[in-house]
């Protein structure tokens, strides 16, 4: 199925605690801005198919994708059912990215931890073998929630590409040389608008806490950055160096964070879908920024 991304599109999580009422303003504000394709993550808060369902319904024209849905929290027959419900109903607007999020954070919730890649590729041969009826049709595209190697082959070889989360600009050179030029490369950029640099850096290193206090569990990532860019242990200390705030998060005016979105085309990015990282422990969508951003973006 053809779908069309856009260059630069929005990822929120802000969605999660929101009234569905604002979800479905912000959605169609969005859309009016020009992003071509809308991305939201999924923990606790509505599950992945009735959000972007429910965003579908909300818009015309844009791209709704789950970045991700959990293959832990999704039946795989199930979803290959919505997948092919979504598309059909939608033609050309839904793209399913998928992931398998953290051991700790799947097993907290009474899931059984399996190696991820073994548990992905398991997972896309049920998806694919399920005994589905009703009209036939092309099924909606699949990016993976691929970092390290072995996931964006598997990425590569299974899917229409890859969708990293929350990784720097060299991770992005790093796995378009691993995917090859043929798959899709959807490039998630955190990013803090604001003209005052100091309070850009200081909001950008606020946003990177909770990453930082889920080290312990997110140790591959941490790896694969210092591997990619240099950064040491050292640069995790303290609330993180501000080397590493660079290297994680576009700060400063919209400018700035054009130049950002640049270097991630630069690298090999297909589609950069912003994030507006804000306070810890305050999830909005920055809906002001978005609108200050578009003329610079798109």
């Amino acid at each position: 199925m053809s779908v069309e991304l856009g260059r630069v599109g929005v990822w929120t999580w802000a969605f999660e605690a929101s009234p569905w009422g604002q979800v479905r303003a912000a959605a169609q504000e969005i859309e009016q801005l020009g992003y071509g394709a809308l991305w939201f993550g999924e923990m606790d808060g509505r599950d992945a198919v009735s959000q972007a369902a429910l965003l579908l319904g909300a818009t015309e024209r844009m791209v709704i994708a789950p970045g991700v849905a959990i293959i832990y929290r999704h039946h795989p027959a199930t979803l290959a059912q919505a997948e092919r419900t979504l598309a059909e109903a939608y033609p050309g607007r839904f793209a399913l990215g998928l992931g398998v999020s953290n051991r700790a954070y799947m097993e907290e919730r009474g899931h059984t931890w399996k190696p991820p890649v073994r548990a992905m590729r398991a997972y896309l041969d049920a998806m694919d073998a399920a005994p589905l009826t009703g009209p036939e049709g092309p099924r909606s595209p699949r990016l993976l929630a691929a970092l390290g190697p072995r996931m964006a082959d598997l990425a590569a070889e299974r899917t229409w590409g890859a969708h990293p989360y929350f990784m720097p600009v060299e991770h992005t050179a790093y796995l378009r040389e691993r995917l090859g030029p043929e798959a899709k490369l959807v490039v998630h950029q955190n990013i803090t608008l604001h003209e005052d640099p100091a309070e850009a850096r200081r909001l950008a290193r606020s946003s990177l806490a909770p990453w930082l206090a889920m080290g312990d569990t997110t140790s591959s990532r941490w790896q694969l950055i210092s591997e990619l860019t240099g950064v040491t242990e050292a640069d995790l200390a303290d609330g993180g160096s501000d080397r590493l705030v660079d290297a994680m998060i576009a700060h400063g005016d919209a400018e700035m964070i054009a130049e950002r979105v640049r270097a991630q085309f630069t690298a090999g990015a297909d589609h950069v879908c912003i994030s507006v990282a804000t306070e810890f422990g305050v999830p909005q969508l920055g809906l002001a920024q978005l609108r200050e951003l578009a003329p610079v973006l798109l």
